[in-house]
């Protein structure tokens, strides 16, 4: 057990140990193994990225599809004491470059975007001169779903990964699946590291 992930846990989300599943979505990650990760609904998924985010140097970038999703987790973690911000089209233009002003200065650690975002050359210039610890897909599914025809940024998003600094040192990806009637939710994460094999938990 990652004794430093732990007292994260319970520094910011008040638990004293991680429900199944999420320790070892935890460690994976922090030894800089890709992970793929298979959870259901209600399992506290969002842990298994915020706590590695918290306890990495760098920052962590969460795209997420709707306004909504990106205020409630940014207020969520606010109100946990957790330095998080949300950059979308809700936002006036000099209230998003002041947002990208105060990361570039460390001051978020968690930053909510919609794929399109990564298209924008401010925050693709922000992105080459801060350090992307990870990189975050919510409700992935939306890659399959709309990147072809409805939002073609979300098949862009490799790119992106890409073209990040080589300094990054993780990728992550976050999957929300529908199998059959039961939601399921899968996170990918995928280390910086030509060493790295894919780890499944």
């Amino acid at each position: 057990m990652n004794r430093q992930a732990v007292q994260t846990l319970k520094t910011y989300f008040g638990y004293d140990t991680f429900r199944e599943g999420q320790e070892s979505v935890v460690e994976s990650i922090l030894e800089h193994r890709d992970v793929l990760a298979i959870m259901p609904t209600g399992a506290g998924k969002s842990i298994c990225y915020q706590v590695p985010a918290l306890m990495l140097s760098g920052i962590t970038i969460v795209i997420s599809p709707l306004i909504s999703l990106m205020q409630d987790q940014v207020k969520a973690l606010n109100e946990a004491g957790i330095h998080a911000a949300f950059i979308n089209s809700s936002l006036s233009e000099s209230q998003i470059s002041k947002a990208l002003y105060l990361a570039a200065g460390g001051r978020y650690k968690i930053i909510y975007v919609a794929p399109e975002r990564l298209e924008n050359y401010e925050f693709l210039e922000f992105a080459r001169q801060v350090e992307i610890s990870m990189v975050t897909v919510d409700e992935a599914h939306c890659i399959s779903q709309w990147g072809q025809d409805f939002r073609p940024s979300y098949v862009k998003i490799v790119d992106f990964v890409k073209n990040l600094p080589r300094s990054s040192d993780r990728q992550c990806f976050y999957r929300n699946c529908n199998r059959g009637s039961k939601e399921r939710h899968s996170l990918y994460f995928k280390s910086g590291r030509s060493e790295s094999s894919d780890h499944r938990v």
